[in-house]
């Protein structure tokens, strides 16, 4: 096969939108251990920015607490939890994304809900006291963590309205009624602060120019647009899980680049877009989550994502998520990277092998990600197996890779003689816990023995060698992926230290 030639010279720089924001489950939950834990991990091996999930306002949070007791009738808002939560995100250098959502059961005109955990979807019975508590939650947080903190705090205005599940109805008039008093509240608490919405599940082309047209004509802050994308197809359901097929990575990046499109020649033309979720499946309960083919299917999403948008969210970054229930075994199709009691998965190892790409971009392709670290010289390859959807052939047992790189610079300006290379391997036997799993039997809740097993099962394949330069200042790397791999390699420049009577050959006393 031929050999693709990396150049030299930077071709661009490469976004950390991948990392801005990730997703979590419900508010609440992150008052439990394991999400913490979890949450620290994900943090010290990726280091995302921001994080976003459902729930602020629900009741298992209980900000908005109505009384009616000893002659005495009101609401209190009460931020005990909101402080524990956003205390801990910042303990651990990760800023809280707010979605305002869902509604407090004592303000809801109605009982409809969604979730095991029973979200209220239905619009507030008192715009007035649903604007005094947005109001409420926001002094609040300004009190506790300052003005100019709260300000790079993204407000989003409910989630997916313009699906029944998530929103009575899907009725564009009432969420845009909520729209304006939400945007309107956050605004009397400070003009700065960034609102924006509509938070739109895929197939929502017909809300667009309609928002647009809203916040115009009314004069609305919407200082970002937001929009979920998702590939797979309709549900078939099985007893605690469900199989859907899958189209090809590229129709998420084309749902990222969408709102853009639709909104060309609007008066939100241009705003900042996060993709506050995505994913391949938008089940929480579809196994395709927990495999290597996960992130093989991503990787070309991380790579290329940032063309088109200023945060994409994976969804989630933890199986600590219960909107269908609590899961009924240790590996389930969970929406996270991390499974639970932080057993890595295949797809946390591509997000943690994208957060040690440099930002100098040397080349981009179907198969590879190339990037340079200016400060040390460092030349980092990303390469993973080409997935496509379910109409596609299955993938082979491997994939060849060959690249002409060009040597890491030597900060100190000395000759080149080989690099120093380092690989990490991820595929369908190698960093691999789901896989490990399964041999094991699928245990629904493994033992503490099993436990350790799946953690060393979930490590990387890892291999370190040396490599020669070519007179003309670059290096051939050949790569051998696995099916379904993603692979990380490093390169860096050797400066042999060997002392002159140093001689392997005779480690054994032998010559």
């Amino acid at each position: 096969m031929p050999r693709t030639t990396v150049p030299a010279q930077a071709a661009g720089t490469l976004s950390d939108a991948w990392r801005t924001c990730v997703g979590t489950g419900r508010f609440g939950l992150a008052l439990r251990k394991d999400y913490q834990d979890s949450l620290a991990l994900a943090q010290r091996e990726i280091g995302f920015r921001y994080i976003r999930g459902h729930g602020v306002l629900h009741d298992d949070v209980a900000v908005h607490r109505p009384y009616d007791a000893g002659g005495h009738r009101g609401t209190a808002y009460v931020f005990a939890y909101v402080d524990q939560v956003v205390d801990a995100y910042l303990e651990l250098g990760i800023r809280p994304f707010l979605e305002l959502g869902f509604m407090p059961s004592g303000l809801a005109s109605g009982d409809q809900t969604v979730f095991w955990w029973l979200g209220n979807v239905t619009p507030p019975r008192d715009h007035a006291e649903w604007a005094s508590l947005v109001r409420a939650l926001l002094r609040h947080l300004i009190d506790r963590y300052g003005l100019d903190e709260v300000r790079t705090w993204p407000v989003e205005v409910w989630n997916e309205p313009n699906l029944p599940h998530f929103w009575k109805d899907a009725d564009q008039a009432a969420y845009f009624r909520l729209y304006e008093a939400s945007a309107r509240a956050v605004q009397d608490v400070d003009a700065s602060l960034q609102v924006g919405g509509p938070a739109l599940s895929p197939g929502a082309d017909d809300w667009w120019e309609p928002f647009a047209e809203f916040v115009t004509a009314r004069d609305l802050p919407a200082d970002f647009l937001s929009v979920h994308a998702y590939s797979s197809g309709p549900a078939q359901h099985v007893p605690f899980g469900v199989y859907q097929t899958l189209r090809g990575p590229q129709h998420l990046l084309d749902q990222f680049a969408r709102p853009h499109k639709l909104l060309a020649g609007t008066a939100l033309a241009g705003r900042p877009l996060h993709v506050t979720e995505f994913n391949s499946s938008y089940r929480p309960d579809n196994p395709v989550h927990d495999t290597a083919y996960n992130a093989a299917y991503l990787a070309p999403v991380l790579a290329e994502g940032g063309e088109h948008a200023a945060s994409f969210a994976y969804w989630t970054f933890s199986d600590m998520f219960e909107e269908a229930g609590v899961p009924a075994t240790f590996f389930h199709g969970g929406f996270g990277m991390l499974a639970h009691r932080q057993v890595r998965k295949p797809t946390f190892h591509l997000y943690a092998f994208m957060a040690r790409m440099g930002r100098e971009i040397l080349a981009r392709g179907a198969d590879h990600l190339v990037t340079r670290h200016a400060a040390t010289g460092q030349v980092t390859v990303l390469a993973w197996q080409p997935v496509g959807g379910s109409d596609d052939p299955e993938e082979p047992a491997r994939h060849d890779l060959r690249l002409s790189v060009p040597a890491p610079a030597d900060p100190t300006g000395g000759p080149h003689g080989r690099v120093f290379v380092m690989r990490h391997d991820v595929d369908e036997t190698t960093g691999n816990a789901w896989a490990a799993w399964r041999e094991m039997g699928r245990p629904a809740s493994p033992s503490l023995r099993q436990l350790d097993a799946l953690h060393e099962a979930s490590e990387p394949g890892r291999r370190a060698y040396s490599l020669p330069v070519a007179a003309d200042g670059r290096v051939d790397l050949d790569l051998t992926i696995g099916r379904h791999g993603v692979t990380l390699v490093t390169l860096d420049t050797v400066r042999d230290e060997t002392p002159s009577w140093i001689d392997d050959n005779r480690i054994l006393g032998r010559g």
